[in-house]
């Protein structure tokens, strides 16, 4: 079973990648981030085409997430009960036995800023939720575009973005708290080339040069991780013509939907 994430940085845009990937790669769940497009304008007959089940969850021009499934999905969440937020940023559904929750953590702008402690505070609220979701269902995955690069190694320069949004301590911090809820960074359970890396300035040939942060993650529970197989970043989308900034992230797990 395969289960990916992908930041898409608009679905209007980047649809027929989005479906040439499905075809090449056949993930049985696929986590996206950044649609961009409001529920009634989601294109879930083309989803629907391709074999796949699809639940949204969307806003016009900013954010927006939504999961894509070959088996049916249930018990879907768009609102935690602990988060009142107009920004649409979750989306959590169970998928046979396994509970996937979709997130599209805020950017947070620049360390101290008020869209800094929003995204603090939103990652508390968060981390909240996962736990009670966890005791819920114990077959937990946890994905998306984290907007946290958790350590050093992820970080093409280290001393150039030290303290700097999406490298702080803070930021570090909160994401070790989703960690301490029992659940694992399913890419660092195996060896990864040396600058892996899921998201790229557009600016300044920044993927040309590898000048790239690793901020998209799956995090899986230990039933989870007990079958998880392998994780890895599909950088040939980057490659692609008016591409996303962000590369597809998936792990394989040793089930079939």
């Amino acid at each position: 079973m395969k289960i990916a994430s992908w930041n898409v940085n608009s679905l209007r845009v980047r649809l027929p990648q989005v479906l040439a990937w499905l075809e090449i790669q056949r993930p049985d769940v696929l986590a996206l981030q950044e649609t961009k497009v409001p529920d009634a304008e989601f294109p879930a007959g083309a989803f629907t085409s391709a074999g796949y089940h699809a639940l949204c969850n969307g806003q016009k021009t900013y954010n927006g997430v939504a999961l894509l499934s070959r088996s049916a999905l249930s018990d879907c969440v768009t609102d935690p009960p602990n988060l009142v937020d107009s920004q649409r940023r979750i989306v959590a559904a169970t998928v046979g036995d396994i509970r996937v929750i979709n997130l599209y953590v805020p950017n947070g702008s620049e360390v101290g800023s008020e869209k800094y402690q929003y995204k603090l505070d939103w990652l508390e609220k968060i981390s909240d939720f996962l736990a009670s979701e966890r005791d819920l269902c114990p077959q937990l995955v946890v994905l998306g575009d984290f907007n946290i690069a958790p350590e050093d190694r992820d970080v093409y320069d280290p001393e150039g973005w030290r303290e700097q949004i999406l490298c702080s301590t803070l930021e570090r911090q909160a994401f070790q708290r989703l960690l301490d809820l029992k659940l694992s960074d399913a890419f660092r359970e195996f060896e990864q080339p040396e600058g892996s890396y899921t998201w790229w300035d557009y600016r300044a040939a920044a993927f040309r040069r590898n000048r790239g942060l690793r901020i998209d993650h799956i995090l899986v529970s230990d039933a989870m991780k007990r079958e998880v197989q392998d994780c890895r970043v599909d950088i040939e989308p980057r490659k692609q013509e008016r591409p996303s900034d962000h590369a597809p992230i998936y792990a394989n797990f040793c089930r079939w939907s």
